[in-house]
């Protein structure tokens, strides 16, 4: 068994700061981390690994400074790694980050599963897992809480609005993780040995097949006019304390008429 996952480096959002005069964030002094649901993602892969024996790669898109949590990857247990670097993909949008990922998937070779955090903290969108499974032509399964292999298939359980799902799908398949069933392991003395040693490959778009006018800002149509703190909503909020019910309605409707938000 084959397993690629997908990582992202992330400013620690705790730390992060909104400037004010710029609308911009203020990522100044501020520590870059391993995007928290790709570290569920990965756990799930140890844990198939654990399991069955799989082999898992790990992939990431980014500046060179991106090799460390690949690395950290590595000394948690994962196989090698790999990395997407280009100056062409400087700001590239969800939909080429997408076409950029996939194409290196498809460089790399065949896998049975794709692996991808739910979202990266940094953007919110949960977009890029997905648009990597179209790009792909493969199934998707989104928002996975559970993830095992049982009978040929890997059986997932995501999460929904009201209820949870169980589906049954066949390699290959991409799945976002909401989070494993394990919290993420720690890295061992061996893994971090193993880690300081590895040599990190690097790839660029002359490696792939893919159009260089599709990713980067040239082929990324998000364009992000303006970014702003949400002013915080006006509460004018009143308890009626009133304790005999039929009052309370009376007491209610009457300032309701006054407010004129209903009439009599």
């Amino acid at each position: 068994m084959n397993i690629l996952v997908c990582l992202k480096q992330v400013p620690d959002t705790a730390k992060v700061k909104f400037n004010r005069e710029t609308n911009t964030l203020d990522r100044t002094g501020v520590e870059n981390i391993m995007n928290p649901y790709d570290r569920q993602a990965l756990e799930v892969a140890l844990c198939l690994k654990d399991k069955e024996g799989a082999k898992v790669t790990v992939l990431t898109m980014g500046l060179p400074q991106a090799t460390d949590i690949l690395k950290e990857a590595i000394a948690m247990g994962a196989d090698d790694g790999v990395l997407l670097s280009d100056r062409v993909l400087g700001g590239s949008d969800t939909l080429a980050t997408s076409l950029a990922l996939a194409a290196a998937v498809k460089h790399l070779g065949d896998f049975d599963l794709v692996l991808c955090g739910k979202q990266a903290v940094d953007g919110d969108t949960a977009q890029v897992g997905p648009g990597m499974a179209e790009h792909l032509g493969i199934p998707q399964i989104t928002g996975a809480l559970s993830l095992n292999y049982a009978d040929g298939k890997f059986v997932v359980v995501r999460e929904n609005e009201n209820y949870q799902m169980t589906l049954a799908c066949a390699a290959p398949l991409l799945v976002t993780v909401t989070k494993s069933e394990k919290e993420p392991r720690f890295a061992s003395i061996k893994g971090k040995m193993k880690a300081r040693k590895a040599q990190i490959p690097t790839l660029t778009v002359a490696d792939l097949d893919i159009d260089p006018a599709t990713v980067g800002l040239k082929g990324s149509p998000t364009k992000v006019k303006k970014a702003f703190t949400p002013t915080p909503p006006e509460i004018n909020g009143e308890i009626i304390t009133e304790e005999d019910a039929d009052a309370a309605v009376d007491m209610l409707f009457e300032k309701l008429v006054k407010a004129e938000v209903i009439t009599r």
